[in-house]
């Protein structure tokens, strides 16, 4: 049983009063954020530890645990910690007192299950506002004892925000990958919840803790973004990610940077890693997520791992060791401990940072990040971006004939097709009148959510209709980005969609459209995208590395003289947009240019690759394209190029009719027809190098088992043909024509 700290009946009368008076100042003014950003600058700040492994400590029975309130309660109720902050608040407020006694300066309540949703497993659904309200009011009344008695070290409680038992990334069902046992809706609910009783009984901070699945913590943002709205002010947010074994990603499978470029929208007050792991596990983690993080950066693993009866044997002195190189590395600026740590772990990381200086907060980088399972950064060194278009049931008659048939396992390789040949994004678009779009987006995203191979790279939800990227939004754990939003319906709908693009972590697609039309002139793209983008960075303080412009890839060859310079439009507007618009990124839909041959894929994909080349050169970041279907624009015939750049460029008035006419001549299947097998007469470097460039596989293991044997060591094949072949692919990609 842990030792009975005893306060003063006349010192915990005074923390009452003063608690009441104290909340209402804080919150309203930003005392809190103030003082700790203070007290952060100076030294490594405490949280506490276990609260779970004191009360395993005290050993209690399931009569303390029902109290008088809960004695006749249907279900057991040993082990829900929480309730005992209502059948036994004496053991909880006197482990807060052990814990600040220790050195904590930041507490938490003990709510980690307080949501609907985990006290469901105990039959106590309707009790959670009042309990939360009561676990903070103990947690503050014990925090402000020891802020009384140290005024110059104010003491901090940070309402506990638990993962639940539940996850919106994983299906349950596995024959049915995209089966949730609950959904966003529901659980953005019950965390809204526990945030308000959390709030009503004072807490500070609020802490989303042990995150496995980033889109739980998702919903709690929203929760808690919408939660503050409605108050009319804010408390400082904490986040802490759980990396669940030695691969350094989360249950659900996101990496420690694509966690943190997921969540950073919330604009957390510190970020850090906790449970699962001890120190010595969590460190290479924590470098990563410290290296990245512009905000303060917590850590409080458990003590070491669980032996093979549960228990925890690392010592106080050996954790508080660990924690200190930490210090000494400069990690951290907040450092704590999770299960298995008690008081005396803490008063030993308390003596081992003493003195120590907090890690230095880095200046946010500005860059185009978007976020699968692994980061996806976009800015002036990298390639062309293509963002996969077949899966499109208005694009794709194949995927919409699976998607019309539920065939969801069929439907889910086109979107492995795609990146598969390249995409680095998803597009995906359920806009057909025969769908329930809502439910059929919801269903989709899930699936694909559950294919590893896929989820990597970040979606970009389409649709028409809000409601429909709306819900899709409620299924993404990383950063998607919305296609589309304009100020078509004006500037009101326009912000609103805007809002809650960053309430969600979006980023968005900006089409060149506006109450009057769509731009087809270079000066009306230009004056729609600056007006957009003066709302968006003005109005709401929108990150312009999360816009991208699309000032629309309209068709040409239509027969239509008004039509003849869209191609050319395009290309011109993209330079002025960027110049005029820092920080954004342009794209648009390639298919929509050669819309007029379709049914000719060799015509059609010359066009895209020609296009796309003069395009890039001059700035295009991004894509929708059909990712494996482009041919390298050198490969393009030098007749067929000629027909094609003269329609882009709008070089003569008979370009159109002398382009049909040509057209049919060079009828087939594109990329898809008998391939020209010529090149497998070259040598064999020269047949790498060829296989390299146009991603052809079928030869490979012959031609390196043949370059094997002509050369003396692997390593020469490496440093020879293959490398040659990488520099061809690089220099092309370089040059905009790959």
């Amino acid at each position: 049983m842990p030792a009975k700290i005893l306060v003063p009946n006349d010192e915990r009368a005074n923390a009452m009063s003063e608690e009441s008076q104290l909340n209402g100042v804080l919150q309203s003014s930003g005392e809190v954020r103030s003082q700790l950003t203070q007290a952060l600058a100076g030294r490594i700040l405490l949280m506490d530890g276990a609260m779970g492994t004191m009360i395993q400590r005290c050993g209690l029975s399931e009569a303390d645990f029902r109290g008088n309130r809960f004695r006749t309660h249907e279900r057991d109720l040993k082990g829900d910690n929480d309730l005992l902050v209502l059948t036994r608040p004496d053991v909880i407020e006197n482990i807060h007192h052990e814990y600040l006694e220790a050195g904590s300066d930041i507490i938490e309540t003990n709510t980690f299950n307080g949501t609907s949703v985990s006290q469901a497993d105990y039959g106590l659904e309707a009790i959670v506002y009042e309990l939360n309200v009561e676990a903070a009011r103990l947690a503050k009344r014990a925090s402000t004892v020891w802020t009384g008695r140290t005024p110059d070290r104010p003491r901090f409680v940070a309402g506990a925000i638990g993962p639940t038992n539940r996850t919106l990334s994983i299906s349950p069902d596995v024959n049915d990958p995209a089966a949730r046992t609950i959904t966003f809706d529901a659980l953005r609910d019950a965390y809204a919840e526990q945030a308000r009783g959390l709030l009503d009984g004072g807490v500070d901070l609020l802490l989303v803790e042990t995150i496995f699945d980033t889109l739980n913590a998702k919903a709690a943002i929203v929760a808690l973004s919408e939660e503050f709205e409605q108050r009319g002010y804010e408390v400082p947010v904490m986040l802490s990610v759980t990396v669940t074994d030695r691969s350094g990603r989360t249950l659900s499978g996101q990496t420690i940077d694509a966690f943190y470029v997921s969540t950073r929208h919330a604009l957390p007050f510190s970020v850090g890693i906790n449970c699962a792991l001890g120190a010595r596990e969590i460190r290479p983690y924590l470098a990563e997520l410290s290296n990245q993080a512009s905000t303060f950066v917590s850590c409080y693993p458990n003590a070491g791992l669980p032996n093979e009866f549960g228990d925890y044997d690392e010592l106080p002195d050996e954790t508080g060791q660990l924690l200190r190189e930490f210090a000494e590395s400069g990690l951290v600026n907040i450092v704590g401990g999770c299960c298995g740590t008690t008081p005396d772990h803490i008063r030993a990381i308390a003596q081992a940072v003493s003195g120590l200086p907090p890690r230095a907060v880095p200046t946010p980088e500005h860059r185009t990040q978007f976020a699968g399972l692994e980061v996806l950064t976009i800015d002036t060194d990298s390639n062309f971006q293509m963002i996969g278009e077949r899966t499109n049931v208005t694009g794709s008659a194949r995927f919409a004939r699976l998607i019309k048939s539920e065939e969801y396992s069929e439907a889910s390789s086109v979107a492995m097709e795609q990146v598969q040949g390249g995409a680095n994004l998803v597009d995906v678009n359920m806009d057909e009148a025969m769908l329930e779009s809502e439910q059929t987006m919801a269903r989709f995203l899930n699936f694909i959510a559950t294919e590893p191979e896929i989820a990597r790279v970040p979606f970009m939800i389409d649709s028409s209709k809000w409601s429909v990227i709306e819900a899709g939004l409620k299924c993404v754990q990383g950063k998607p980005i919305i296609n589309s939003i304009s100020l078509k319906e004006g500037e009101a709908d326009f912000l609103r969609k805007a809002t809650l693009a960053q309430r969600y972590g979006a980023g968005v697609v900006v089409m060149a459209f506006d109450e009057v039309g769509q731009a087809d002139t270079v000066e009306r793209k230009v004056e729609i995208c600056k007006r957009a983008y003066q709302l968006l960075t003005k109005e709401l303080d929108f990150d312009p590395h999360d816009i991208i412009f699309d000032p629309n890839i309209l068709a040409v060859a239509t027969g239509l003289e008004e039509h003849n310079n869209y191609a050319i439009n395009f290309i011109e507007a993209i330079k002025v947009i960027k110049d005029a618009c820092p920080g954004v990124k342009v794209s648009g839909g390639v298919s929509n240019l050669s819309f007029s041959f379709r049914g000719n894929n060799v015509v059609r994909e010359a066009i895209h690759s020609a296009f796309l080349y003069h395009a890039i050169r001059v700035g295009l970041d991004m894509a929708i394209v059909n990712a494996g279907q482009l041919v390298v624009y050198e490969d393009i015939p030098q007749e067929l190029l000629q027909h094609v750049e003269d329609i882009i460029f709008n070089r003569r008035p008979d370009a159109t009719e002398r382009l049909v006419t040509f057209a049919k001549s060079v009828k087939g299947e594109g990329t898809t027809r008998e391939a020209d097998l010529s090149w497998r007469e070259n040598s064999v470097e020269a047949r790498l190098s060829h296989a390299l460039v146009h991603g052809i596989v079928d030869f490979i293991d012959g031609d390196v088992e043949e370059a094997r044997q002509k050369y003396s060591r692997p390593l020469k094949i490496i440093e020879g043909p293959l490398m040659q072949g990488m520099k061809v692919v690089g220099d092309l990609f370089g040059a905009g024509k790959m």
